[in-house]
């Protein structure tokens, strides 16, 4: 494929820390949410644009977190807190232990259980879009949760069963929701449509579903991490196929719960690459900005064309990196794949949980700004 932007493009993975007061009326559902949810998308797609971002998000300004918000749009979802799921793991002790060795208060983070057949009461973002393409001339993206991750986070034996035959019904119900939402969106006109998949890099590092990190909760994997990394490159084929229009991505993450970088996930994208590979998506988003990821020029095995998001920043530190040795770094992966393929982005969100934002959005500004002035240098090398 031609990827049909700069070279070098500057954008977010898609969440922007929350101001104060639409936090306070998320947790009260004050009468003032709309509009509180309104005058932040604005705020973050101004800050995005002062930094120099040119493909714009409107910070996920309207969610909780990245897939908990399906459940005021999704008949069928039940969203729980890690603890409300405490009482329906089978072993609670071991579930508690991970979330306190991983750093995470079972209070902060919410997760959708699939708990009906699924059905859509309302767009899971065409209005969002409609709202951020009202604000910008600049191209814009959009995020959904991608179909492996849905399923594998709602899917809670003792809750889901009763609504299932199996685990294969749900999968069933998910990509028919995201390929319609999929086929609005192109409708309705997007630039770039981004699919979360956070937990593939669990598969491939953490191995068999006992040794489960914290992501999404994730009690649903089958023990066979090689069959599950299958059902992921076969469920985003059947959303895509067929859909063209929008760049389509998938972002790849390690782990954005935790400053404390002892707890997220390591290794080389090497393991996810086959399977990478077999996915019909235009575009891989993946994480660089730490030693943790490996060596970027393994993405020579992607797919000749396939555009790659390269993670640059650190989302979770308030150190601003040098966008000279931001540069150097895009230069060494440019030489492996080509300079036409390289959008530059920051790891993962500023913002995935509301309650727990890894950043202000000061430094989220001033990280992007660092982006927007590595591309300048790269680009003046171009000429």
């Amino acid at each position: 494929m031609t990827v049909p932007f700069t070279p070098f493009a500057v954008t977010t993975v898609g969440s922007w820390p929350r101001p104060q007061a639409l936090l306070r009326a998320m947790k009260t559902r004050s009468d003032e949410l709309p509009r509180l949810q309104k005058e932040a998308v604005v705020a973050a797609v101004r800050a995005q644009e002062e930094a120099g971002a040119e493909i714009i998000t409107d910070g996920e300004q309207r969610r909780d977190n990245f897939t908990s918000f399906l459940s005021e749009r999704v008949e069928g979802f039940r969203c729980m807190s890690m603890a409300d799921l405490l009482d329906h793991v089978e072993d609670k002790a071991a579930f508690e232990t991970l979330l306190q060795t991983l750093d995470v208060p079972a209070y902060a983070i919410r997760n959708n259980v699939a708990i009906g057949r699924l059905r859509t009461v309302q767009p899971l973002v065409r209005d969002d879009l409609a709202y951020l393409r009202s604000l910008t001339k600049r191209p814009v993206k959009v995020t959904l949760p991608g179909p492996y991750i849905l399923v594998r986070s709602s899917w809670v034996e003792a809750l889901s069963r009763p609504a299932f035959g199996d685990r294969r019904e749900l999968c069933d119900d998910v990509v028919q929701l995201l390929r319609a939402e999929l086929q609005a969106l192109i409708d309705t006109g997007v630039d770039v449509v981004q699919f979360d998949e956070p937990v593939l890099t669990e598969l491939a590092f953490a191995g068999k579903s006992n040794t489960h990190t914290f992501m999404c909760a994730a009690l649903a994997a089958n023990a066979n991490p090689e069959s599950e990394l299958d059902l992921a490159v076969e469920l985003m084929n059947r959303v895509v196929d067929g859909l063209t229009g929008p760049l389509r991505a998938v972002h790849i993450c390690r782990g954005n719960w935790s400053r404390d970088e002892g707890v997220l996930l390591q290794g080389s994208y090497d393991a996810l690459l086959p399977h990478l590979s077999r996915m019909h998506v235009d575009q891989f988003v993946l994480e660089y900005a730490t030693p943790r990821a490996g060596d970027p020029a393994l993405l020579r095995a992607l797919p000749e064309g396939a555009a790659i998001g390269f993670g640059v920043v650190n989302p979770r530190t308030d150190e601003l990196e040098d966008p000279h040795a931001v540069a150097t770094r895009v230069r060494a992966l440019a030489q492996a794949v080509g300079h036409e393929r390289i959008h530059l982005n920051p790891d993962c969100g500023f913002g995935t949980f509301a309650e727990r934002p890894m950043n202000s959005a000061a430094n989220a500004q001033a990280k992007v700004r660092v982006l927007a002035d590595a591309a300048r240098l790269l680009r003046s090398e171009q000429v």
